[in-house]
C-alpha cells in the first residue's frame, strides 16, 4: 500500500465512524471538503486496495469498510491513533488525561472540546466498561474531576449498550463515535464491524 493522503484518511475514518449510513461519493464529498469526483477517485482506489468494499444499488455505488481483509483492522487502528496524535495541543491534553483511566475498555473524546477547545464548558467522554469495573471507573472520573478546571462529563455504556444504541440510531452515541478514540481501538472496531 502506498502513502495515504490526508483526504484518504478522513474518508476512511468518516465511513468507519458513521456506521448508521450508506456512503457514496456524493454524500461523503461535502463532509470531507472535496468534490464528488475526488471522493469517487479515492473510494475506487481504496476499494482496489481492499480497504473499502463496493456495493452497487441501482446506479449508485456505496462503500463500506472491508473487514474481510486481514490488514483492515490494523489500518484502522493506525488511522485512529494518528488522528489522536495530530489533534491540537489542548485536545491532546485531554486525550492524555483520559488515557490514564484503567477501568474503561473503550474511551472516546467528543463534543464541544474538539471544536471550542478551552472555551468548552466540559469534556464529553464515552466510557465503555463492564459491570465489574463500573464502580472503579466512576471513582476514577470523580478523582479527575476534583483536580481539573473542567469536569469530564461521562457517558457510561457497556458493549451491549453501544450495539443497541447504534441500532436505535441514538444521536448521542452516534455523536460520541465520531469523536477521537483515546483507547480501546480494537474493541471499538469489533463493535462497529
Amino acid at each position: 500500500m502506498k502513502d495515504i493522503t490526508k483526504k484518504e484518511m478522513e474518508l476512511v475514518l468518516f465511513i468507519f465512524k458513521n456506521p448508521e449510513k450508506e456512503h457514496n461519493a456524493n454524500n461523503i464529498a461535502s463532509k470531507i471538503n472535496i468534490t464528488p469526483m475526488g471522493a469517487l477517485k479515492i473510494m475506487k482506489k481504496l476499494d482496489k486496495q481492499g480497504i473499502l468494499k463496493a456495493k452497487k444499488i441501482g446506479k449508485a455505488v456505496f462503500y463500506k469498510i472491508n473487514f474481510e481483509k486481514n490488514y483492515t483492522e490494523d489500518y484502522l487502528i493506525f488511522l485512529l491513533k494518528r488522528e489522536a496524535e495530530t489533534a491540537t495541543p489542548y485536545v491532546k491534553r485531554w486525550v492524555s488525561e483520559l488515557k490514564e483511566l484503567k477501568n474503561a475498555d473503550i474511551i472516546t473524546l467528543f463534543g464541544s472540546v474538539l471544536d471550542k477547545e478551552s472555551k468548552s464548558n466540559d469534556i464529553d467522554a464515552l466510557l465503555v466498561t463492564g459491570q465489574r469495573k463500573f464502580g472503579k471507573l466512576k471513582e476514577e472520573i470523580s478523582k479527575i474531576n476534583k483536580i481539573n478546571e473542567k469536569n469530564i462529563h461521562p457517558i457510561y455504556q457497556s458493549i451491549g449498550d453501544i450495539k443497541k444504541n447504534i441500532q436505535k440510531q441514538d444521536k448521542i452515541i452516534l455523536g460520541a463515535l465520531k469523536g477521537i478514540v483515546v483507547s480501546g481501538h480494537k474493541k471499538l472496531i469489533g463493535v462497529l464491524k
